[in-house]
């Protein structure tokens, strides 16, 4: 069975808990918010750890965090933390960042973000297993929830990031349109074998979407984001029930564990709407 879960707005913050403890109580199964520096969006680990105190039950992820741009040590410790006071419900969705003006405010080398994540990956294993993190310092918790740390799933496109799936991850974040993703699970599931991982990689796709007469603002606010590159993005907003649907039995089809329905306006009417769509009443 392929869970359904939402893609939080960053258009309005006071919104947020509201949109989360609605969608709490309906069919979804995961709450994710995306992460940029230089941007009028809210930081994801404050603000997730707020939507854990509002819910009972849904889980929470990073779609994607970008770690080259924080510390490592702190970053391990507030993701066990995330892990910990949410009983396990926090995924932890990592990437590198591609943007120019978020690595200069972070003071970090854009050039080596891939090298800087293996390594910060490479740490964070360690302190969350326990151990000191080198001669000269000790162990680091607290300890996660979950043994060995919060799931971990990194989103990409090139095959040497798709590699770390299987060197670092649990699995997979595909933001990408369905009819490109079947290459890119397949990459994953080969990396993952040949690496002699054990099960399967978690499979999430994430898809935009809006409905009704939230469309418009939707599209404005994803080429406010995106900016350039915003074009490919806002032609492949699925704004119709039956595109949501299609979609989302299109991605089942590929295998996939979950898929997020992003959602890119405030309104909070789109909760009753996309669970009206993915077959739970709210």
């Amino acid at each position: 069975m392929t869970n359904v879960g939402l893609g939080l707005p960053i258009a309005d913050l006071e919104s947020l808990l509201a949109w989360a403890r609605l969608a709490d109580e309906g069919p979804f199964s995961t709450l994710g918010l995306l992460d940029r520096l230089v941007y009028d969006n809210p930081e994801p680990l404050v603000t997730l750890a707020a939507i854990v105190g509002a819910t009972t039950r849904i889980r929470v992820q990073t779609e994607v965090l970008l770690a080259p741009l924080r510390s490592t040590a702190l970053l391990a410790k507030q993701a066990a933390t995330l892990d910990r006071i949410s009983g396990g419900r926090f995924t932890l969705g990592l990437g590198v960042g591609g943007r120019v003006d978020d690595h200069l405010a972070a003071d970090t080398d854009i050039r080596t973000r891939g090298r800087r994540l293996d390594e910060q990956m490479s740490q964070m294993r360690r302190i969350w297993s326990g151990l000191p993190l080198d001669t000269e310092v000790g162990p680091i918790g607290p300890k996660p929830f979950r043994p060995g740390g919060p799931e971990v799933l990194f989103g990409a496109f090139r095959p040497p990031a798709l590699e770390r799936v299987a060197r670092w991850g649990d699995g997979f974040l595909c933001a990408a349109p369905v009819e490109w993703c079947d290459r890119l699970f397949r990459t994953v599931r080969e990396s993952w074998s040949a690496a002699d991982r054990s099960g399967n990689p978690r499979l999430v796709a994430q898809v935009n979407v809006a409905l009704g007469s939230t469309v418009d603002s939707a599209r404005r606010n994803i080429a406010d984001y995106y900016g350039k590159d915003a074009s490919w993005v806002v032609d492949r907003l699925l704004t119709t029930p039956e595109q949501i649907r299609d979609a989302v039995a299109a991605f089942a089809e590929l295998g996939v564990d979950e898929v997020m329905l992003y959602c890119w306006s405030p309104d909070i009417g789109q909760v009753g709407k996309l669970a009206d769509v993915v077959g739970g009443e709210l």
